[in-house]
């Protein structure tokens, strides 16, 4: 399996796991109130220099980032067409600089870090009866573990498609992907819960 996390030592890999949760959370945070054009593109330089600094190659990167960047990009052009422009290159910026920046915290955090970091983060909330802390990490760690999966299961069907001669569409990929997906998410938690890691199963 693959994973997101990239072993190095930059001052993102030597950073708390908990500061880089709530650096990330202020960052969304400040982000969104602020519609200041030059300094969001400040902030999206920074971003993108933090996250060439986790040590990945131009190739990589981009590989990475594309599904979501292409996202980002439909995201700006739709705003564009209800909007003025300035609004829709302060949404560019907005939700690059997020992207870059979780990009970066995930590569440098493992997902290990991640489930006692939301784990411990989520106890307090075990007081209101309504969450349980363990099945939060739980949750964050097999999202986190599982979107590479998701991302070669579909680069995989779309070579198949490719392979067979046949026109991409986007019903003849997504549905086997959704359905071998769920056939998966059904199958982790069956053996979750057979290995008795949740402790709270209905």
């Amino acid at each position: 399996m693959q994973s997101l996390y990239v072993e190095g030592n930059s001052a993102l890999h030597r950073l708390s796991p908990r500061a880089k949760i709530f650096s990330l959370f202020l960052l969304g945070v400040v982000l969104f109130i602020g519609d200041n054009l030059p300094l969001l593109a400040i902030v999206t330089l920074l971003t993108a220099l933090a996250y060439r600094s986790i040590g990945l190659s131009l190739k990589e990167s981009a590989v990475r980032l594309r599904p979501i960047l292409l996202t980002i990009v439909i995201v700006a052009l739709f705003t564009l067409i209800v909007n003025p422009w300035h609004m829709a290159l302060a949404t560019l910026l907005r939700l690059t600089a997020l992207m870059l920046y979780a990009a970066a915290v995930t590569a440098t955090t493992t997902i290990t870090q991640f489930m006692d970091e939301i784990t411990a983060l989520a106890r307090p909330l075990e007081r209101t009866g309504w969450v349980k802390a363990d099945d939060i990490g739980l949750a964050v760690g097999l999202v986190l573990r599982f979107v590479p999966e998701i991302i070669a299961r579909y680069h995989a069907i779309s070579e198949a498609h490719a392979a067979r001669g046949l026109k991409m569409r986007p019903v003849t990929i997504l549905t086997p992907l959704i359905i071998l997906t769920l056939r998966d998410a059904d199958n982790i938690a069956a053996a979750i819960d057979a290995r008795g890691i949740r402790r709270h199963v209905s």
